[in-house]
């Protein structure tokens, strides 16, 4: 059961390494927790889980395996059986074993054994007070953390799912998403605006402690933003996420310029300036290139997911009255070569992507443009992505 709790929490998506287990063992064996359920929850979490983000994760991992159990002795005997033969866990890959192998050379598994052992028979009734286990009433930072309910409860109420960053996002994750499109750069028109610290502490010192203030003209993001979102049909059931973007994106005034415009499913001749996407509201996309230098970062939202025709074919465009002298992917094309930066966020969960309606349209846009998932993940790893050119 406790080496199971390893393999868990990775099932789970718990980013738990060998070295991380090692340093459980240590602190049970340190009297950092007896036997009983509550305390290992709270140690096995502050050394195992290295970021809130993961709290929902090791709490489903927790209640799948211990469910139902107060108080398993599996674990003192598996601790022990551990320690006895820590290479011999099963399913580590051989580079995990290597660093194993490396982090066990400088500990003394039989005294680190025989002090598990030591701790375990001090701890012979309920522990009220005191410092040096983790008890009801102690003073060890980890005490009390399920107010008077088992720990399998704790896990089972999932409290930490909105710490998830593998879920939709929203405004306030967004617009500080966006914030990490950043490249400051100083002014040269205008007057010196900010006190520069460095140089006045310089200047002050120079004149033997009278004060002399030194400013320095403020640094702005120079970061240039064009984001084309999709809009309508298959994109209705994420109207509310690309509404929560929008919001984020118009509350974003550090950028040096932001455009945006729509579109129904791919990139034609036209993009539009409004969700309505009516002929006055029209602009053109060849117009959009011309103006628009190629140091704009351009992010596109939508699902990519649309009729083969509608991207690879002329005159695949489904809206009456309207056609298409080129396919859509050749204005997508365009697009990505015109721009040194650009990513591609499809409202679809990426574990979808290769199964989902429009899969066949998802797999040829991904070979334009870089492709994430709109989630807090996603989008991070896309704000990175736009700040390298490739």
């Amino acid at each position: 059961m406790f080496t199971d709790f390893f393999f868990l929490l990775r099932f789970y998506g718990v980013p738990v390494t060998v070295t991380e287990w090692l340093a459980l063992m240590r602190a049970l064996a340190l009297g950092l927790a007896p036997a009983g359920l509550d305390q290992f929850y709270a140690v096995a979490r502050g050394i195992l889980v290295k970021s809130e983000a993961y709290f929902d994760q090791y709490d489903q991992a927790f209640a799948a395996l211990f469910k139902g159990i107060e108080t398993p002795p599996q674990i003192e005997d598996e601790v022990w059986e551990w320690l006895a033969n820590p290479l011999d866990m099963p399913g580590l890959s051989d580079e995990e074993r290597r660093l194993l192998a490396a982090a066990l050379e400088d500990l003394d598994i039989e005294a680190l054994e025989r002090l598990f052992r030591e701790r375990l028979a001090e701890q012979n009734e309920a522990h009220h007070g005191g410092s040096h286990w983790v008890g009801a009433g102690g003073t060890s930072p980890f005490g009390g953390e399920s107010r008077n309910r088992s720990a399998v409860k704790v896990a089972g109420e999932r409290r930490y799912r909105g710490y998830r960053t593998d879920q939709e996002v929203g405004v306030r994750q967004f617009e500080l998403a966006l914030r990490r499109l950043r490249q400051l750069s100083s002014r040269n028109e205008g007057v010196p605006d900010e006190l520069d610290l460095d140089e006045t502490i310089e200047e002050t010192a120079g004149n033997a402690g009278r004060l002399s203030l030194v400013w320095r003209k403020s640094r702005k993001n120079a970061v240039k933003v064009l984001l084309l979102m999709d809009v309508g049909g298959s994109m209705h059931p994420y109207i509310r996420l690309c509404s929560q973007l929008f919001s984020a994106v118009n509350r974003s005034s550090h950028f040096k310029d932001l455009r945006f415009y729509y579109f129904h499913n791919c990139v034609y001749d036209w993009l539009y300036t409004s969700t309505r996407m009516t002929s006055s509201e029209a602009i053109s996309t060849r117009r959009v290139l011309l103006e628009l230098p190629c140091d704009y970062k351009l992010i596109v939202v939508g699902d990519a997911a649309m009729a083969p025709s509608e991207l690879m074919a002329r005159d695949g465009i489904i809206w009456w009255g309207f056609g298409n002298d080129e396919p859509g992917i050749e204005w997508l094309r365009r697009l990505r070569r015109h721009f040194d930066h650009s990513a591609w966020l499809n409202a679809i969960p990426q574990a979808d992507w290769d199964h989902a309606y429009g899969s066949v349209t998802i797999r040829k846009v991904r070979e334009v443009f870089p492709m994430f998932e709109l989630t807090v993940d996603g989008l991070t790893a896309a704000t990175k992505k736009l700040m390298v050119r490739y």
